[in-house]
């Protein structure tokens, strides 16, 4: 793991959610982008190195909506960096860490992304995403 890469919230309306972190950083999202393999749009947000993920569904077969049955807006998941994606999931899996699916999909900046289930890591949802190089 190189660090973390972005805490991700997941929010209901992607604009009433950017007013309110404009607000508070007193700057507004330096991206905003659809990634159709998740039916969600995204809008990021830096503070200092640090990077936040608002992620809003874009309709039904959006991934957040099993999401949004159990849970309000807020913290979704935590996303970490990683240069071999593939060799992080084979060591976490024999680790015991549960994955959320049996495949890596296509994130944000067409970043090859994995998710590990919230049952195995403490409640939170964890995102492997993997860097270029």
């Amino acid at each position: 793991m190189r660090k973390i890469e972005h805490i991700g919230i997941a929010v209901h309306d992607i604009d009433v959610a950017e007013a309110t972190y404009t607000k508070l950083f007193g700057k507004g999202p330096y991206k905003r982008e659809v990634v159709e393999d998740q039916g969600v749009i995204t809008s990021f947000f830096k503070c200092g190195p640090n990077k936040i993920e608002l992620i809003a569904p874009l309709g039904e077969d959006s991934v957040l909506h099993g999401y949004f049955k159990k849970h309000r807006s807020g913290l979704h998941h935590m996303a970490l960096a990683v240069y071999d994606i593939q060799a992080e999931i084979d060591r976490l899996v024999k680790e015991g860490f549960l994955p959320v699916s049996q495949s890596i999909t296509q994130g944000a900046d067409n970043r090859r992304i994995f998710f590990f289930h919230p049952k195995s890591t403490e409640g939170v949802l964890l995102e492997l995403c993997e860097l270029a190089g």
